[in-house]
């Protein structure tokens, strides 16, 4: 059988999938992705509403990620980087912290901050230094902890983990208590000092986007929700059957498949609600944090502190909410409105849009960097991809789809010999 005959099936077009039908492309198959919605990207989307662009979740692209730079064009993305730094509202005060060393112009800011003590700062000097050297391999090899746990035995003090580490890295992890593994902290902090916090000028939708274009040979389908996956078949929800070769899952294989069915996966959820505002209280491309323990609000970003291709002019920005609450959206609202004045000093903030999303980031223990073409394997015609076999990034979620397409290839090629 020649390679374009196989009939290769990959549900979900996010990421994972993507990719995965990039490498089985690069080695002459002629997949087909099967989508329940309509349009590519998966948890990495954006929509359009009133000239602005509203990604599915406050989201950057890290660049230093080591598959991103494999499969993404960063110059065609016009990527726009984001300050090395954060604003802090604690105490009806505005403070600033950044990493100087990269951008001279948050030295003063910083030091005059009061975040964090002399010897806070020379802590961070340390772990800078040691995450420089070690290698990614050697973080997920490294015994895990709690990230909280990590951050008080570096050190640091109780002030400046409450103040900066607490409300940055719930933003990141989706959770308030840092209870995510030290492995993730190290990782992603290395990827932060090693290149920078990015967004697409398009907004984040223009990565499955530029994906989607560099694929010549694949077929979509679009609005085909699958109900199960069997070994040369896969049953459509509305019970039509498609016969396939082989099958890769890139989204949540629980439903799917009959054996997976009672291993279910834990997901962090969170809300990103978007607002119009008259003024704006941060001026540069930084995020804004709310160090308060009585907020909902965990950090805000001005979406037009950097080069958009939104054409309204004024100014929007996205709130992000980890905590989880039981309000109405609409009570939900009046209590962000008035957050956004009382801690961040903003004022007649207009309501766009809310995204309440129910599976932002796979809640995993044993994180893991890399795995071989083999793990993916289900069974012979069954393969598994997704940022959930490895850790909760972007980064993963390409690994997991070159893993699962190289473990097709190296199936087919098997079968034919």
């Amino acid at each position: 059988m020649q390679k374009s005959d196989y009939k290769i099936h990959i549900i979900g077009a996010g990421i994972s999938g993507l990719i995965a039908a990039k490498v089985l492309e690069d080695n002459g198959y002629k997949p087909t992705i099967l989508e329940a919605s309509d349009s590519v990207g998966g948890r990495v989307k954006s929509d359009v509403i009133k000239g602005y662009n509203l990604d599915h979740g406050f989201q950057v692209l890290l660049t230093a990620y080591p598959a991103a730079k494999k499969y993404l064009d960063y110059n065609k993305l016009e990527l726009q980087e984001l300050l090395p730094g954060a604003v802090i509202f604690k105490n009806s005060k505005t403070l600033t912290i950044g990493d100087p060393l990269r951008k001279l112009s948050l030295l003063i800011p910083t030091l005059t901050s009061g975040i964090g003590s002399i010897a806070d700062k020379i802590k961070i000097l340390k772990l800078n230094r040691i995450l420089k050297k070690k290698s990614l391999e050697a973080i997920f090899e490294s015994p895990e902890k709690t990230t909280l746990k990590y951050l008080k035995d570096f050190g640091f003090s109780t002030s400046m983990i409450n103040t900066f580490f607490v409300p940055f890295f719930s933003g990141i992890f989706l959770e308030t208590t840092l209870e995510t593994s030290s492995r993730m902290f190290e990782f992603v902090y290395k990827m932060f000092g090693e290149g920078y916090a990015t967004i697409p000028k398009n907004g984040m939708q223009a990565i499955p986007n530029q994906l989607k274009n560099n694929l010549k040979n694949t077929t979509f389908n679009f609005n085909y929700s699958v109900l199960e996956v069997k070994d040369t078949a896969i049953i459509l929800k509305d019970n039509t059957s498609i016969e396939t070769d082989i099958t890769i899952i890139a989204t949540q294989a629980n439903h799917l498949v009959t054996n997976l069915k009672t291993e279910d996966k834990a997901w962090k959820t969170c809300d990103t609600l978007y607002f119009e505002t008259l003024n704006r209280t941060i001026k540069k491309p930084l995020i804004g944090l709310v160090a308060n323990s009585n907020s909902l609000i965990n950090n805000i970003f001005y979406t037009n502190s950097i080069a958009t291709s939104n054409s309204n002019d004024k100014n929007l920005v996205s709130v992000t909410i980890v905590k989880n609450h039981q309000l109405s959206e609409e009570e939900l609202i009046v209590r962000i409105q008035k957050e956004l004045q009382d801690y961040c000093g903003i004022s007649n903030a207009t309501f766009l849009k809310r995204y309440q999303i129910k599976n932002a980031l796979p809640n995993l223990t044993g994180l893991q960097y890399e795995l071989t073409s083999s793990e993916t394997k289900l069974k012979s015609t069954i393969f598994l991809a997704g940022d959930q076999l490895l850790n909760g990034s972007l980064n993963a979620a390409m690994i997991a789809g070159e893993r699962a397409a190289m473990g097709v290839i190296e199936t087919l090629n098997a079968d034919s010999i």
